[in-house]
């Protein structure tokens, strides 16, 4: 283990970087939690009646817009309303 000794100002200094930035990722998280609801596969699926292999097609060929954390697809309740209004449209 290597020991490395830095001023007391220096520390203070970082320590005010890091709890401003940590409050800036507050609220950007905050505010998307407040404007966004994500629906997972199950949602999604019976939302739109359709199977999850149909749902998996949307995702290939990029028709509907996904994130996804690990294994787990999630999609915006908006991008969801859009994609029912364009499917009214055509019809």
């Amino acid at each position: 283990m290597e020991i490395v000794a830095i001023e007391k100002r220096t520390f203070e200094q970082m320590i005010q970087r890091f709890e401003d930035f940590a409050k800036q990722v507050n609220t950007l998280c905050g505010q998307s939690r407040r404007n966004e609801n994500w629906l997972d596969n199950k949602q999604v699926c019976e939302l739109l009646k359709i199977s999850p292999r149909t749902l998996q097609n949307y995702r290939d060929t990029r028709v509907l817009p996904y994130s996804q954390i690990g294994r787990k697809c999630h999609y915006k309740d908006s991008d969801i309303e859009q994609f029912i209004n364009q499917q009214q449209t055509k019809k």
